[in-house]
């Protein structure tokens, strides 16, 4: 799939893009790229436009250009930025989904622009913010990338980012998976890091969202694990909530049919 590059004032977005009508934005995990959403952009359910952007700072196959604000970015930036492309794009309104990272941005989407989402999509992710023993840890995934770069952050995190399934089923995604963290560089790894450190625990506003809302996990997910996607299906009012057998931390890469298939049906369900 041959990406597309949105000039905005202040930076350059890749993205990739599928289908027709109307629109759900994807944001991907860290530390992946927009490519991770190709399995479900090679089947967009019809009467649906999916478009999935590199986060600030990372980086597809083919990308050469810098972003700047890295020092200073945060989850309010990320979202900004969704909006911006938004705006480029002619898009009033959109279904919203991210997992992981990406379900850390769709949430400060929903929290600022609530008017301009016809739904909410949040896969692999929790709404609650670090502990103290998770910032820790986020400081020393800093200093491991500015010390050895990406290839150390893709090496100490592979081994949690997939279920047992996964890595019995199908080990060559790893190798896949590492290609992708590797194309990023030392500055969007570090800043996207501590984006995720300082972001704003969500949990106390989860049941003011009002529009349709897909929580999707994989069962085998350790990261962020399933009880904290129940946590957020019971909190927000309109909520369905979808496990995915035999699937880790990235399961829309572990289990694309499974995945894409309950995004399908989430989508019918939008008016």
């Amino acid at each position: 799939m041959t990406p597309q590059y949105a000039h905005l004032l202040d930076r350059t977005v890749r993205y990739h893009e599928a289908g027709s009508g109307r629109a759900v934005i994807l944001l991907h995990a860290f530390p992946l790229s927009a490519d991770q959403w190709l399995p479900q952009l090679h089947r967009v359910p019809p009467g649906w436009r999916m478009i999935a952007p590199d986060v600030r700072g990372f980086r597809g196959i083919g990308q050469a250009y810098q972003d700047i604000g890295l020092d200073t970015a945060t989850m309010a930036t990320h979202a900004a930025d969704v909006l911006a492309l938004m705006n480029h794009l002619d898009l009033d309104r959109a279904v919203v989904g991210g997992l992981s990272m990406g379900g850390y941005v769709a949430l400060a989407v929903a929290r600022v622009a609530a008017r301009r989402l016809d739904g909410l999509v949040l896969a692999d992710t929790k709404a609650v913010a670090d502990t103290e023993a998770g910032r820790a840890a986020r400081d020393a995934m800093i200093a491991l990338v500015s010390e050895q770069g990406p290839e150390a952050v893709a090496d100490r995190m592979l081994p949690g980012l997939t279920g047992e399934t996964t890595q019995r089923e199908q080990p060559e995604l790893a190798g896949a998976l590492k290609a992708l963290v590797m194309k990023n560089t030392t500055e969007a790894i570090a800043s996207a890091v501590r984006a995720m450190k300082l972001r704003e625990d969500a949990t106390g506003w989860l049941p003011s969202i009002a529009c349709p809302t897909l929580v999707i996990c994989g069962a085998e997910d350790t990261l962020t694990p399933p009880a904290e996607s129940e946590a957020m299906a019971s909190a927000i009012p309109d909520a369905t909530l979808v496990l995915l057998p035999g699937a880790g931390h990235l399961s829309n890469l572990e289990a694309p049919m499974a995945f894409t298939e309950a995004l399908t049906r989430f989508l019918s369900r939008i008016s």
